[in-house]
């Protein structure tokens, strides 16, 4: 008579996850590309990838002394580190499976399959209009057949059934592009669908092969095979895929207690949400929606707890970059007073800093417009403060484009004056330190934002990484920013102007002048008295200090200050020989400083051919 299998243990059940959740991380480029549903965004891959990494990094990173403790950790971190469609609907699923089995000191095969049955409805709950042939089939499926088995286990050990169930889920996961037209037209299985298959053949694989399950890799062709575009070809996806009235796909963490999610969700509906998954228990819950305004659903969100965690990325702007065929992908961090035009042009991804007003956390441009800063700016009794986005944001936007691109760039704020530049060097890191650079301008605003037009100019042309950035190299001395400061009530506010300069700034009538030094940091460095004519004297002075004999690019910046602005850009034009020049509305990361009613100028010579 065989000895009897002993039951799963803590120890065990971990070195699977931890085999599984490698196994989906290494193929996560190829569930990128075969992403068509909800929409053709390229990063359902990356989603999941970081779903799971938070649990390696978190629950998974040490050991638990019984099932239920560890269930209860895989629980809580997959929740907290959810992120998109097919993340958050997985993060129900291990939640729900952990609030089933927390009590358990083992899983026997009836035990197991009652709690996969349980996350199944978790998943399926979690959204408000649930969709066949995805990943909530492939569970239902993989649930279905571990009941089976369990009805049929004489000694109760759950790894047969768990074989067998697996045979079931890939089968479901074959015929996921018969339940819906979109992954039929496209030849591809459902991208959530394949990363969870994807996890359980990495468990599947500690179970047979114990720890060497551990060193994987590669992910395995599975059940994409023979479905047309395989799970690492790239496929070609169609702009109306994605809702323009939708275009953000949106996530926060919500803290509280007794959260009521059906309330929650009627309010989230009512602003038009869609594909909406409400993931969590009554303390947290992960919210994910696709809005037309991302800061909507933080706000529906903070009138029920306390927000945490946002992030917003504009899936249109994702599906676009990924259909541009090119080998280096541009981004930057909204310091930079980035043209609209140029960043739809050339597929420059923006990185959003953090703005704090009003006690309130926001996304800069995402969730919170410039226009509305300076609103509350105006309003408000405290002082309006910025802060650089955490690693997190980087690494997100970084993994996207390089599941798409072969080397990605990173064209940064000055690290003097922020430490926006240091959070994406640590995401470039975790991320691939080869394929991902990062290169600080020294500068910002119009300053940051030419410096990352001219590498995107390159890119676009096929011009190689290490090209790129010599000519970065050599025009970052050569790209100048001054900003004039109306009123420096804000700066002093913030500690960056002595008190008694602002007293001797309204007796004078002196208007201060600040400039991007050397170093990378903002300082005085001179002044105009003017009052009703300060565009004009701002411009002369810069065109005092700048050669008539070059042509420029400019980038012009206002802070509430539209018509003085487009005086400013009029007075430069008849100075200097602007051949390209563009107003726009400087964002908080200088706003927050410099205060309303202040001017930026960025130039820089045209570039010649590289």
């Amino acid at each position: 008579m065989p000895t009897p299998r002993p039951p799963l243990t803590a120890p065990a059940l971990r070195r699977a996850l931890i085999a599984g959740a490698r196994r989906v991380i290494a193929g996560r480029e190829a569930l990128n590309r075969i992403n068509v549903f909800p929409v053709a965004d390229g990063d359902t891959g990356s989603n999941l990838a970081h779903t799971l990494g938070s649990l390696l990094n978190g629950a998974l990173s040490r050991r638990s002394r019984h099932i239920g403790e560890l269930l209860k950790r895989v629980g809580d971190d997959a929740i907290d580190g959810a992120r998109g469609n097919s993340g958050a609907i997985l993060a129900q699923f291990l939640f729900g499976v952990a609030e089933y089995a927390r009590a358990q000191p083992a899983l026997d095969a009836a035990t197991l399959a009652a709690a996969v049955r349980h996350g199944a409805g978790n998943a399926r709950a979690a959204l408000a209009h649930p969709v066949e042939g995805t990943i909530l089939s492939v569970i239902n499926a993989f649930a279905d057949a571990l009941d089976e088995a369990a009805r049929a286990s004489a000694d109760g050990d759950p790894r047969p059934g768990f074989a067998r169930a697996l045979v079931q889920a890939r089968s479901a996961l074959a015929r996921t592009p018969l339940q819906m037209a979109v992954l039929q037209r496209a030849g591809v299985v459902d991208a959530g669908a394949q990363g969870f298959v994807d996890l359980l053949e990495g468990i599947a694989e500690f179970v047979d092969g114990g720890p060497r399950a551990l060193r994987v890799r590669g992910a395995a062709a599975a059940a994409n095979d023979g479905c047309g575009a395989g799970h690492g070809e790239a496929v070609p996806v169609a702009h109306d895929a994605v809702d323009p009235q939708r275009r953000w796909c949106s996530e926060c963490l919500l803290l509280g207690e007794n959260l009521p999610r059906e309330a929650l969700r009627d309010e989230l509906e009512a602003l038009g949400a869609d594909s909406l998954v409400l993931a969590g228990g009554a303390a947290r819950l992960r919210v994910h929606g696709h809005v037309g305004s991302p800061q909507a659903l933080f706000d529906a969100c903070a009138r029920f707890g306390t927000v945490e965690g946002m992030k917003a990325d504009d899936m249109l702007a994702q599906q676009r970059s990924i259909e541009r065929a090119q080998a280096l992908a541009v981004v930057t961090d909204s310091a930079a007073d980035l043209p609209e035009e140029l960043a739809e042009r050339y597929r420059i991804a923006v990185v959003p800093v953090r703005v704090s007003v009003d006690g309130r956390d926001y996304l800069d441009k995402a969730g919170l417009s410039t226009a509305e800063f300076y609103r509350r700016m105006a309003a408000g009794a405290d002082l309006p403060r910025t802060s650089q986005p955490p690693p997190g944001d980087f690494r997100r936007v970084f993994d996207f484009l390089a599941g798409h691109r072969r080397q990605v760039l990173y064209v940064g704020l000055s690290r003097a004056v922020s430490g926006t530049l240091q959070a994406g060097e640590q995401a470039a890191a975790r991320s691939d330190g080869q394929r991902v650079r990062v290169f600080d301008t020294g500068n910002a605003a119009g300053g940051l934002a030419l410096l990352a037009w001219r590498a995107a100019e390159l890119a676009a042309d096929g011009i190689a990484l290490e090209a790129v950035l010599a000519e970065l190299e050599r025009l970052k001395p050569l790209t100048s920013t001054w900003a004039m400061a109306r009123d420096i009530s804000h700066a002093v506010r913030g500690g960056r102007i002595p008190p008694w300069a602002g007293p001797l700034v309204r007796w004078t009538g002196l208007t201060p002048i600040a400039r991007i030094r050397a170093d990378g940091r903002l300082g005085v460095s001179g002044g105009v008295f003017a009052r009703a004519g300060a565009p004009e004297a701002f411009a002369g002075y810069i065109a005092r200090r700048s050669s008539r004999r070059q042509r420029w690019r400019a980038i012009v910046g206002h802070c509430d200050a539209r018509a003085d602005g487009e005086r400013l850009l009029e007075a430069l034009r008849r100075r200097l020989d602007l051949e390209q020049a563009f107003l726009v509305e400087t964002g908080p990361a200088l706003g927050a400083h410099a205060g309303r009613g202040a001017l930026l100028v960025s130039l820089q010579p045209v570039p010649g051919a590289v």
